[in-house]
């Protein structure tokens, strides 16, 4: 055998794997459960989960399914029973602990209500510059350039700063909601139905927005919904919950076309259809 040949016939050295990246946040056992005069209601039984940095998970179940719940202990804003929450690899600490409070910049929440999440006798200059004040960290570039350019992001003019809630719609309230959720350029938002409240066409375009902004900024999602069509459109992968548990998790469109649970296919044959034009020929 030739030198060369001999130098062919050796096996070449496989390129060093790189390490995955850690979760943005990760649920391990989480449980929640609440004491009633007639017992122990376990409304979360052992969910787990883990979202990667920049990517949208679906969390989709029936009302009362336990989803907020969940998002609730994600950050911090109830104590689970049992489980832990991990964000970037790191235990969270108790909610009430100065820690906790410094975290709280980098994961922020969207709340269903548009109308009840804002103050109604707050101006939407104050809404915007209370995370600055409670943080105390003044953004460097100043606040009203930075209000400003809040406003921008979320496709607002700089004029509704000295305006009250009750001034705007539905879906320009939720666009000052995106926007305080923004202030502190956090990397996590638990957008919990923020577009169940408002007009189907008003909904897509705040859908559209938040697509945009993920791209732009680099955004991590929790997106809580019940519709899965909408959680189609906009996450990387979904999980299911019904009465407190996870029963499928996996890529959305593969869940969304050929569901293994059968609790997932009745919510897909739950969704309303449009009749096509295909339909209306064969009546």
């Amino acid at each position: 055998m030739t030198p060369c040949a001999a130098a062919t016939a050796q096996p070449s050295e496989s390129a060093p794997s790189l390490p995955l990246p850690l979760p943005m946040i990760e649920a391990r056992g989480l449980i929640k459960e609440y004491a009633r005069h007639d017992g122990i209601t376990r409304v979360v039984d052992g969910v787990s989960f883990a979202i990667q940095p920049g990517e949208t998970l679906g969390l989709v179940g029936e009302s009362g399914c336990g989803k907020t719940t969940v998002a609730r202990i994600l950050l911090r804003l109830i104590e689970p029973t049992a489980g832990i929450v991990l964000f970037e690899g790191q235990p969270l600490p108790p909610g009430s602990s100065a820690q906790m409070r410094a975290l709280r910049r980098r994961m922020q929440i969207v709340f269903q209500d548009p109308y009840a999440a804002l103050n109604p006798r707050m101006t939407v200059e104050q809404i915007l510059a209370e995370p600055f004040i409670i943080h105390r960290e003044p953004p460097p570039e100043g606040l009203p350039a930075r209000l400003a350019e809040l406003l921008r992001s979320v496709g607002l003019d700089t004029s509704a700063l000295a305006r009250y809630p009750h001034e705007f719609s539905g879906g320009q309230r939720q666009r000052i909601n995106i926007a305080r959720a923004l202030a502190l350029r956090p990397r996590l938002l638990v957008l919990d139905e923020p577009v169940s409240a408002l007009d189907v066409s008003v909904g897509a375009q705040i859908v559209n927005l938040l697509r945009d902004l993920q791209r732009t900024l680099g955004l991590t999602y929790l997106f809580i919904s019940h519709s899965m069509p909408l959680v189609r459109y906009l996450c990387d992968r979904v999980a299911v919950m019904r009465r407190g548990r996870l029963v499928e998790l996996g890529d959305c469109i593969q869940v969304c076309d050929s569901p293994l649970n059968p609790y997932t296919r009745q919510l897909i044959a739950a969704t309303p259809r449009m009749p096509s034009a295909a339909d209306s020929l064969t009546r």
